[in-house]
């Protein structure tokens, strides 16, 4: 059996990105639901960055409760005018978009690591 590089990366990623998410995945889902609630967008995505980024809005900077990655918010749209999805891609993101009430959709941007992944919110 190979040794999947790419495996090894998210899997070293995702042990990252899972510690933080413990600590503010109830923000980050509250802040999903307002934004589908209140109509903004159906399909709200969560940029998360060790530096600043220009993606959306930050919304849990990791300073604040000492974290390893900061958290913004953003959407689909934004996505789309940045041409960070294709307007021609945009069938298929929806069609893998994961159910927004049980999985938070991060945008996980890093030096080696650039990918849109899902995570699921803990159980109660």
């Amino acid at each position: 059996m190979e040794n999947d590089p790419e495996l090894q990366s998210k899997a070293k990623y995702l042990g990252s990105i899972s510690k933080d998410f413990v600590v503010v995945s109830d923000t980050i889902r509250e802040a999903s639901y307002q934004m589908r609630v209140r109509k903004i967008s159906g399909y709200p995505i969560f940029p998360i960055s060790k530096i600043d980024i220009p993606i959306g809005a930050v919304l849990i900077h990791k300073s604040e409760m000492l974290l390893e990655w900061t958290y913004n918010i953003s959407f689909l749209d934004e996505f789309l005018q940045r041409e960070l999805i294709k307007k021609e891609n945009e069938a298929d993101f929806i069609a893998n978009y994961k159910n927004p009430d049980e999985f938070a959709c991060l945008f996980v941007v890093d030096q080696d690591f650039t990918k849109i992944v899902f995570i699921p919110y803990p159980e109660d």
